[in-house]
């Protein structure tokens, strides 16, 4: 990377609004064109989730964005939040959980990812977090050495099945109970 190129990574604010949603909604459009079963985004939902981010991560002490600038212009970000899975079941253990981390491809192996990673990870934490978690689209394998690169190990593998129509269901299994 050039050295005019300096990265900067700081909490994301609301100026941010525009280029967080343009950003995830790359995020989404990258993930369905890794895998077509992957939800695309609804109508408006980028800007949706822009002021989501933005108001949960004014408003909640438990969850954090980040922004990496380049020259001026915002070309990553990563959200995260302190989770507590089920604390009436399981031992009190606190997980940071990284819900998205998106870098535009044009600035892509330059570090910013990982720059982004590292700064929630040190809000983490200061939050008393002691592991991180997150998901990764199982097409993603540029996504899953970045992980492994930064220590992360698979833990529980998410699964999914589609369940046929009840019509087709019926259908299937009748013409099959008719075959000789």
């Amino acid at each position: 990377m050039p050295q005019s190129e300096a990265i900067t990574v700081r909490p994301a604010a609301p100026r941010d609004q525009d280029a967080l949603a343009r950003l995830w909604q790359a995020l989404v459009d990258y993930h369905v064109q890794l895998d077509e079963r992957l939800p695309r985004a609804a109508n408006g939902a980028a800007t949706r989730y822009a002021e989501r981010l933005l108001r949960r991560t004014q408003r909640d002490g438990r969850a954090c964005a980040y922004v990496a600038e380049v020259e001026g212009q915002v070309v990553g970000y990563v959200l995260g939040s302190v989770i507590d899975l089920h604390p009436d079941l399981f031992e009190r253990r606190e997980a940071g959980f990284i819900a998205d981390l998106f870098v535009a491809p044009a600035h892509r192996r330059q570090g910013i990812a990982r720059r982004l990673v590292e700064t929630l990870n040190a809000w983490f934490a200061a939050q008393g977090v002691q592991m991180v978690e997150w998901s990764v689209a199982a097409a993603n394998a540029e996504g899953l050495r970045f992980w492994e690169a930064l220590g992360g190990q698979p833990i529980m593998v998410q699964m999914r099945m589609p369940l046929s129509a009840p019509d087709e269901k019926n259908a299937a299994t009748t013409a099959h109970e008719e075959t000789p």
